[in-house]
């Protein structure tokens, strides 16, 4: 009987442990999203501020809440909720492209040096073209259609990917590769069990990257004849003189923006705690 309750008091101090952790782990985790709301509510106050004292016109800058009104009429209408799942759809899709592509070119360059010498001078180069300058292009071979849109967000997604994959790949530990080949792992097994297991935080990063730059990508993508979406609702927005709801759209944006981010963020903390 001693023996067991001595058992159970070390699970019951094992419990109190963990939950002692647990709960200064959720109070840190407040505590940096208290901290990290500290900026945007004073730019939200500054701003207010700014047009209370007349320093802006309504029409160059209208208040927070004229804003939150026209965010409302949308909704009301119908409206805004459209224009966030179709730009929405179109950054996960085009992202979803991008970073398979990315991936795969970069794992090619990284793991050889002839394919590094061959195709990384090439997309380097076409890494260098602004966003803009494939829209023409791309209404030319491809119409006006979503493939156009898409492809432009997913060209956008693969420049990140394939540079983090490709550098971080040069750069794995080769006592590491040697003793996955001592074992008879090569090709795509030492891959997809050494190599890429190696360099998953690169690969989020280059993966956050390629999300951030899929969101920079849609507002040229949906300047290819949109009628529907985020970046359609700013140019038309900019055409009627409707700034309340060109700064709505640039809100929702950044907060769109910003959410995909966090989930991307803690796939990746799971992942790194599976794989690497």
């Amino acid at each position: 009987m001693a023996l067991q309750d001595m058992v159970a008091a070390t699970s019951g101090v094992r419990t109190a442990g963990s939950s002692g952790r647990y709960a200064a782990s959720a109070a840190r985790r407040g505590g940096r999203w208290t901290l990290g709301l500290v900026v945007p509510l004073a730019l939200l106050g500054l701003w207010q501020l700014v047009t209370s004292a007349g320093v802006f016109s309504p029409v160059q800058l209208p208040p927070p809440v004229d804003v939150l009104l026209a965010g409302r009429e949308l909704w009301q209408r119908g409206e805004l909720l459209g224009h966030i799942h179709i730009s929405t759809q179109r950054v996960l899709i085009g992202f979803g492209i991008g970073a398979t592509v990315g991936l795969l070119l970069g794992s090619l360059v990284g793991l050889s040096r002839v394919a590094d010498t061959m195709v990384g001078p090439t997309i380097g180069a076409l890494r260098a073209v602004p966003s803009l300058a494939w829209v023409p292009l791309l209404i030319l071979w491809m119409q006006i259609g979503e493939d156009s849109k898409l492809t432009l967000i997913a060209i956008g997604a693969v420049f990140p990917v394939f540079t983090t994959v490709a550098v971080a790949l040069r750069h794995v530990d080769r006592q590491l590769v040697e003793a996955a080949r001592a074992f008879g792992f090569s090709g795509v097994r030492l891959l997809r069990t050494v190599q890429l297991p190696a360099v998953v935080p690169a690969v989020f990063s280059g993966l956050r990257l390629a999300l951030a730059q899929s969101w920079l990508f849609l507002v040229a993508a949906e300047l290819i004849a949109s009628s529907k979406g985020l970046g359609f609702l700013l140019i038309d927005s900019q055409n009627n003189g409707r700034t309340d709801r060109l700064l709505l759209a640039i809100v929702l944006l950044a907060v769109l923006g910003k959410t995909s981010d966090a989930l991307l963020g803690v796939v990746q903390k799971w992942a790194v705690r599976r794989w690497a």
